[in-house]
């Protein structure tokens, strides 16, 4: 974009203009704006944890990728399967120069993207107008969740709400009406505690901590109670506030009632699939597993995230933001193409479908040549659905220590939910230890 530089500025920069050439030192290049087709044959890669799945998103990723080729012969997309919880493949491969072009990078490794692995500001290298259109008709919420240092580093890709799944069987056998689901965690205690002793079977389970957990859906519990687990200005951790503490203790005295049991994600997948579990809040991706466990076995049905008494719910979202990381123009193209067919209606509609994540364009629910037929046939999608509306972004811890400030962090709550360990206490302790890792 060429600017007219104020009076002072224009004075200033031929000075240092001058000052560089007398000193033999050559200028800077300017960044080459993005070609406007595709002229010519490229070849870009895809890191995708999803490919890496065996389970969540791999077969549809794959189809979606074929579909982008067959439409856009001269482009070549080599997908890259690595974990989402290590992030060191990606490192290491920039490290030994190979191409890493686009990233299917998961929200809460934004900030370190962006500082250590080049994600690209959208509005830094893609026409503004080719963006406002692109962008049109998506959910206003869904897209500030890439959103960094007011800058467009990444497009919500795959990505949902927590929700509260049940078994409408055990609630129909322990007497609850399946009709009226808990909305409240109140609520949930007293649901869990008449499932267990009406039926024998456990009361409720969750996927906030444990290998694999993230802190993400414990950044919605504690929101949803008026709490942060981060400052606004992201310079200051949170977690051992009150409103926090609150929180994570009422996952305590779930925990020692008897209605939240200690288990993995994996057992506690596998027991609400199998019937074994009255509820179980988690990620909408699992939604195609319990649906493949609870086929002909039982009515599974679902629900918004519960409440703090009559606070408003707070939910964040879970999943990943497509980034750019090419710095080449005619591969940022071929990128930035790619993205535009994972992001569109057709897109998400296989994401959402096929996947079980949200679509971040509201007029394809509803649209038959879309996912309207689909939405009618599958109404577990509608909790999520509802909850973008008050959608809340989940923070990424920023620095290069920010894994581990997650870490330390989740011990703590764990200690707390599944331990003895005073809930005020252990988290101004871990709170004190996480903030000397910050940047």
């Amino acid at each position: 974009m060429n600017r007219k530089l104020p009076p002072m500025t224009r004075k200033t920069f031929l000075i240092g203009t001058l000052a560089l050439l007398a000193s033999g030192l050559s200028l800077p290049a300017m960044a080459e704006a993005i070609p406007a087709t595709i002229d010519k044959p490229v070849t870009i890669t895809f890191y995708n944890y999803n490919l890496a799945s065996a389970g969540i998103g791999a077969e549809a990723t794959r189809k979606l990728i074929a579909e982008f080729m067959a439409a856009n012969p001269k482009i070549t997309v080599e997908g890259v399967p690595y974990s989402s919880a290590d992030s060191s493949r990606i490192q290491a491969d920039l490290a030994a120069g190979r191409p890493v072009d686009l990233v299917q990078t998961v929200f809460s490794d934004l900030d370190f993207a962006v500082t250590n692995f080049g994600a690209q500001a959208l509005e830094e290298i893609i026409p503004a107008d080719e963006m406002a259109a692109h962008f049109k008709g998506m959910f206003p919420n869904g897209l500030k969740l890439g959103v960094l240092n007011g800058k467009t580093y990444g497009l919500a890709y795959t990505f949902s709400t927590p929700v509260l799944f049940y078994n409408a069987d055990l609630f129909r056998a322990a007497d609850l009406d399946p009709d009226k689901p808990p909305k409240t965690w109140q609520a949930v205690k007293e649901a869990g505690l008449t499932v267990m002793k009406k039926t024998g079977k456990q009361g409720f389970a969750a996927g906030i901590t444990g290998p694999g957990a993230y802190d993400w859906l414990l950044q919605g519990v504690v929101r949803s109670n008026g709490g942060e687990v981060i400052s606004r200005d992201r310079t200051r951790l949170k977690f051992a506030e009150p409103e926090a503490v609150e929180a994570i203790a009422m996952l305590k005295d779930l925990h020692e009632s008897g209605v939240y049991q200690n288990a993995d994600i994996a057992s506690a997948l596998d027991g609400m699939a199998s019937g074994n579990i009255g509820m179980y809040l988690q990620t909408s991706a699992i939604q195609g597993a319990l649906i493949a466990g609870a086929t002909n076995k039982y009515e599974l049905r679902s629900s918004t995230m519960p409440s703090f008494g009559d606070k408003p719910v707070r939910p964040n979202n879970s999943g990943s933001a497509l980034t750019i990381h090419a710095a080449d123009p005619l591969k940022q193209r071929a990128a930035w193409e790619l993205m535009k067919f994972l992001t569109s209606a057709h897109g998400y509609t296989v994401i959402t479908s096929e996947i079980g994540y949200l679509p971040l364009r509201p007029a394809i629910v509803a649209d038959p040549n879309y996912l309207g037929g689909w939405i009618k046939a599958h109404p577990l999608v509608q909790p999520n659905l509802d909850q973008l509306a008050v959608l809340e972004p989940w923070d990424p811890m920023p620095g290069p220590n920010y894994r581990q400030i997650v870490k330390t962090m989740m011990d703590a709550v764990e200690m707390v939910i599944f331990g003895n360990a005073d809930p005020a206490a252990a988290l101004a302790d871990a709170e004190a230890h996480a903030q000397d890792l910050m940047p």
